[in-house]
């Protein structure tokens, strides 16, 4: 495969509909769990979407430090002979954290405190994360039947306006 091919199978595309199916799905969780927080990143460390109360630090951060969190913890894993812990908890004085992963590209960040507990999250959450994966699972099956709107050639038309400008 290409790099170009591989760009675009690994490429998906949110419309819409599916990120109001998405956020509709968090909101129902969030009002179960009594979290503050919900957000859907992809393990690259971008944010899909996020729901609930608004976080004082920089969204693309925070994704970003949750993605390298659950990375860094899968190498853990591994070492243990597992392929990955599918759910992390970081516990501080007044906020904390559970991340899960939704499929092989998505993860699920939830910030609470103590108007609620882990156990709470924990269980709101894998219902959650069952139907968010289904919408996800939709969005993968349409991305590849869409396309990704990107040329044959994309990575040597890139290529060749980098040389140009420098």
């Amino acid at each position: 495969m290409s790099h170009d091919q591989q760009l675009r199978a690994d490429r998906l595309v949110f419309y819409e509909k599916e990120i109001e199916e998405l956020n509709s799905e968090l909101d129902a969780f969030l009002e179960l769990s009594k979290a503050k927080t919900a957000m859907l990143i992809d393990r690259e460390g971008h944010l899909v979407t996020r729901r609930g109360e608004s976080i004082k630090s920089s969204l693309d951060s925070v994704s970003a430090l949750i993605a390298g969190s659950f990375a860094a913890t899968r190498e853990m894993a591994r070492l243990m002979g597992e392929d990955e812990f599918a759910v992390l908890h970081h516990q501080g004085v007044s906020n904390s954290i559970q991340i899960q992963a939704v499929g092989p590209r998505t993860l699920m960040g939830v910030i609470f405190d103590g108007r609620t507990n882990l156990g709470l999250v924990r269980f709101y959450a894998q219902e959650c994360n069952r139907r968010v994966k289904e919408i996800l699972d939709q969005v993968e099956v349409q991305s590849s039947g869409r396309g990704s709107g990107l040329a044959e050639n994309f990575s040597e038309s890139a290529e060749a306006a980098l040389d140009k400008l420098f």
